[in-house]
């Protein structure tokens, strides 16, 4: 049973007890960190925080490596080093490692792996974020050697109980077989002779022709635990003797506290503590709702600064202006310039697009559950990067970061915002200050107004057409604020940031003539990393564009495309999503269709969308074609899952995600006036794998994003005649147009 904490609380006593009378089994892992507590009692196949079997950080004689454990029953854990976010990695990692260990797959859990071991042993585990698609794209290697070696370690233990030859053995379903004489050992009864077993040299991996369960349709192993309320949230977490926050922030980003009168709170019950912090003011409390009461009725003054003064119109002025200002060069084929300026018989057309800040709005708002002791920190959250958590709370609490222990929950909607972890650092500034273990909730107000945005940007094209109607250059030019800039981590000294130009700069279009320019420009107003990062934008920029210049070269957008394309991956996606979508079938009047090809971390995607426009301009989409080359699928279920669930984030995007500021604050405050699309409103949406193998294996939780609002937009194009570029469709209005 794991060390677990229940609705109900759990002495410090009962958790260590219920962790060291954890017995028997093989832990194909190495050096994890003593975890005497989890935020709950995981279900079976649930992603669990460490803490099932104790283990030394000096080392153990029974781990051989950081990502199996194999228990006397033959049951398999697999270590997780990144999060479930309701992507499906958990299970396609879990695959990845069962497929060369030849186990049996009904008796395969998974729990994640320790950012505080990570950490002791140099990373071992390598990226923990879980953030760019990262998860099967940059793991199945390595998780493929540790099945193989694994499954090689335990083979070799048997042949040496049989005194054989490893030749003479077979390996399948957990089980070992000596051929000749029908002898079989399970796992379970192997696994502590293998401990001491090395081999010569690590076994070759399969290659994907050889996959007998990856690339097999699966269910996901956290389904059964999501849909009996059995699946445990960072909100849920609970600490004997904890006390609960809620903080209110500056309106303002970036704004700071000057006075506090806290006489309303005088004489309350359960009420703690008042908590002044940099740009914040919380209070702690026995319940979250006199948390939450009393820290509404504060009289906080605040310092905002010159960026009070910021209003929504001034920053749509800063990025057009600065698409005038000095560029930096991010891609120069050719001369696109000088064709431009000397374009003799070809035709020139030039458009500005804009995107608006967009919030990340995740279902489970910011949380993190904070203990401090004298010599530990644990702290229970939702997080898209472990390691980024442990860091922060070792620096606030002033203790070495490897007495830190991250208890990683199921995550409800991260798309990116939980890789920064703002609560936990405020968590541990409030327990600290008032000696308690602590859980903060963010309500949903403040997690909507002080998100890191997905960034406002402006692109201004510029084109030229030959009378064949060919291209013959194409510029662009980019204004955007940098992420990294926004987020204190390595300042940009190049003028460049990959995420700024995905998509653009990496176009496998072929114009001869192709540049593109970028200026990086931040405001007061904190930006990161969304669901789709650059493309995100830069997908509806310029797969809008491109439709400009098949209709202004009087060509057909598909074959327009295709005509400008050499690479059989783009190539193979196009004329699928055409043959899905129906393309140049019949529609109605009122009625249009539209696509979108893009690439997107490793993965080529393309998206077709159909959509009615009524009289007064409302925009209905009726059906979305989704159609992927990832290259491989590990687990195809969760690749439909992630292209559906991207096609309807980025529709949220398209017809009505907007951030606006007035006054320097954020004015959307909930779910009210930040509108997620909604059941009624879901369009049928086919998903289609197009894999053409190779090398690489491309990320699917970000490629399903970009495309679908120029896929829109293009088919109210095709509907209308009226060409939308500014997002989103709900601040447009088309009888105008």
């Amino acid at each position: 049973m794991n060390a677990a904490i229940s609705k109900e609380g759990l002495s410090r006593r009962q958790a260590i007890s219920a962790v060291l009378s954890a017995g028997g089994g093989l832990a194909v892992g190495v050096i994890l960190p003593t975890d005497a507590l989890a935020a709950t009692q995981p279900a079976s196949g649930q992603p669990k925080p460490m803490g099932a079997r104790i283990q030394s950080p000096e080392g153990s004689p029974e781990e051989l490596s950081a990502w199996l454990v194999i228990d006397p029953d033959s049951s398999v854990t697999v270590r997780i080093p990144h999060n479930e976010l309701g992507q499906g990695t958990a299970t396609a990692l879990a695959m990845i490692v069962a497929e060369e260990l030849h186990c049996d797959w009904s008796k395969v859990k998974c729990e994640y792996a320790s950012a505080t071991r990570n950490l002791r042993d140099k990373g071992v585990y390598r990226s923990m974020t879980t953030v760019g698609s990262q998860g099967v794209r940059t793991s199945w290697e390595f998780l493929q050697q540790a099945g193989a070696s694994a499954r090689g370690r335990l083979v070799e233990a048997a042949a040496r109980r049989w005194k054989c030859d490893v030749s003479e053995c077979s390996c399948e379903a957990g089980v070992i077989t000596h051929m000749a004489t029908k002898r079989k050992v399970s796992f379970g009864q192997v696994c502590k002779d293998a401990v001491s077993v090395k081999l010569d040299k690590e076994p070759k991996i399969k290659s994907p022709d050889q996959f007998r369960l990856v690339g097999k349709p699966t269910p996901r192993l956290d389904t059964p635990a999501k849909i009996d309320g059995s699946a445990k949230f960072g909100i849920d977490a609970r600490v004997p003797g904890m006390v609960y926050a809620a903080v209110i922030a500056c309106p303002v980003p970036g704004g700071k506290v000057k006075s506090i009168d806290d006489s309303a709170l005088q004489g309350r019950p359960g009420i703690i503590k008042v908590v002044r912090m940099d740009g914040a003011v919380a209070v702690a409390a026995d319940k979250f709702w006199r948390a939450k009461t009393a820290a509404d009725d504060l009289k906080i003054e605040w310092d905002v600064g010159a960026s009070g003064k910021v209003q929504q119109a001034d920053l749509d002025k800063t990025y057009r202006d600065e698409l005038h200002g000095k560029m930096v060069s991010a891609r120069n084929d050719g001369d696109a310039a000088k064709a431009l300026a000397n374009p003799g018989d070809a035709k020139l057309i030039e458009a500005l697009y804009e995107a608006p800040y967009q919030a990340h709005a995740p279902m489970e708002p910011l949380n993190s559950t904070v203990w401090i002791q004298p010599d530990r920190v644990d702290v229970w959250t939702s997080t898209q990067s472990p390691p980024a958590v442990l860091a922060t709370a070792a620096e606030v609490s002033g203790i070495s970061p490897d007495k830190v222990f991250v208890h990683v929950n199921f995550i409800g909607g991260g798309f990116g915002r939980r890789s920064n972890p703002d609560e936990t650092r405020q968590a541990v500034q409030i327990a600290k200050e008032i000696g308690r273990p602590v859980k903060l909730v963010w309500t949903r107000e403040q997690d909507m107004m002080h998100d890191r945005f997905r960034p406002q940007a402006a692109a201004l094209f510029k084109a030229s057409l030959r009378p064949d109607g060919k291209a013959e250059a194409f510029d662009v030019k980019l204004a955007v604020p940098s992420l990294m800039r926004s987020l204190g981590r390595d300042p940009v000294t190049s003028g460049l940031e990959g995420s700024a130009t995905e998509c653009i700069a990496g176009t496998a279009y072929k114009f001869p003539n192709l540049s593109v320019g970028l200026n990086l420009h931040n405001t007061h107003v904190p930006v990161s990393f969304c669901r789709g990062v650059g493309s995100s934008q830069n997908g509806f920029f310029i797969e809008s564009f491109v439709d400009e210049m098949a209709h202004a070269a009087g060509q057909d957008p598909y074959k327009f495309r295709r005509a400008h394309l050499d690479r059989a991956d783009w190539i193979g996606v196009l004329d699928m999503l055409a043959e899905k979508i129906g393309w140049g079938t019949p529609i109605e009047a009122g009625r249009g269709r539209g696509l979108a090809i893009m690439e997107c971390y490793g993965s080529v995607t393309g998206q077709a969308a159909e959509v009615t426009v009524s009289a007064a301009g409302k925009v209905k989409v009726d059906r979305m074609v989704v159609v992927m080359d990832c290259y491989h699928a590990a687990n195809p279920n969760t690749i439909h899952q992630q292209m559906e669930g991207g096609a309807l984030f980025g529709l949220t995007q398209t017809l009505f995600g907007q951030i606006t500021i007035k006054d320097g604050a954020v004015q959307q405050t909930n779910f009210h006036n930040y509108r997620p699309v909604r059941m009624a409103e879901t369009p049928v949406i086919e998903t289609y794998l197009h894999l053409t193998g190779g090398p690489k294996w491309g990320g699917i939780g970000e490629p399903g994003v970009g495309p679908t609002p120029p896929a829109i937009c293009n088919a109210v194009f095709a509907a209308t005649g009226k060409r939308v570029r500014r997002l989103p469709l709900a601040s447009v209005d088309l009888t105008k147009i």
